[in-house]
């Protein structure tokens, strides 16, 4: 399969994100050190071998001159935040800017007040209303496509939502993921599984306390399908290494 490249961005909509990452980088080493510091003594949440995801994080970022997405399953509210922090501090946020993720959350929760429309722009977020108009969903899909050529690095919920049964369904993998990496070439894939020992099903907030256990995993998806089969392939192959990934979290439990 030969991939497609990311179209340009129309010259407006380059300059307002461009605008937005500078902006963004500028606050990083505010927003980043509060939220850290919220998830660690506010809400006790402790993530088991931190170091270790984080130095997983940057041996992929540096050992891959390319573009690079992650993805990760997801069962909470806060899911893209408590990534972060596992994958890197405030100070190797504030010296490698583009290993900072690029989220895209749901407008309707994240966007719905003029506050936490600042908020979620300072922190690298793209809204978006999942099942909302296809010209507006397929625009944010393309900025997000063109800040990971670029070298930037965003942040994917291949499932496009939480998992109400608690666990990875190859399954329900959206498309708009393979879209994505079909479109960026020599792109891989960052594989990222947490979970915290009291989560069962999907929910609001994780407990106060929580303690989160996982693993990191590249991959670098092939397929042999073209159009909107080859994207569903890609995605389903993400999804299922996610739960490979979940199976050994599990394992790992017994």
């Amino acid at each position: 399969m030969t991939p497609r490249p990311v179209a340009p961005l129309p010259a407006a909509v380059h300059r307002k994100l461009v605008l937005q990452r500078e902006i963004s980088r500028v606050l990083s080493p505010l927003t980043t050190s509060v939220i850290e510091t919220a998830l660690r003594f506010v809400l006790g949440y402790r993530i088991e071998n931190l170091q270790g995801f984080r130095r997983d994080y940057r041996r992929a970022c540096l050992k891959h001159d390319g573009p690079l997405m992650i993805c990760a399953n997801h069962l909470t509210m806060i899911d893209s935040l408590v990534i972060a922090w596992a994958l890197g501090s405030p100070w190797w946020y504030l010296r490698h800017f583009r290993t900072l993720p690029w989220n895209v959350p749901e407008r309707s929760i994240f966007a719905a007040t003029r506050f936490m429309r600042m908020v979620i722009y300072v922190l690298k977020c793209l809204p978006v209303e999942r099942g909302g108009n296809r010209m507006e969903v397929t625009g944010v899909l393309s900025c997000l496509a063109s800040a990971i050529s670029n070298h930037e690095v965003a942040l994917i919920f291949p499932e496009a939502g939480r998992s109400r049964t608690g666990r990875v369904d190859p399954n329900s993998a959206a498309s708009g993921v393979g879209r994505i990496f079909r479109s960026v070439p020599q792109c891989r894939v960052i594989c990222v599984y947490l979970r915290g020992d009291h989560q069962e099903v999907y929910s609001g907030m994780p407990v106060r306390g929580e303690v989160f256990r996982g693993s990191v995993s590249i991959i670098e998806p092939k397929t042999n399908y073209r159009g909107l089969r080859a994207s569903r392939d890609i995605a389903r192959q993400i999804t299922q290494r996610l739960a490979n990934m979940e199976q050994e979290y599990f394992d790992g439990r017994k």
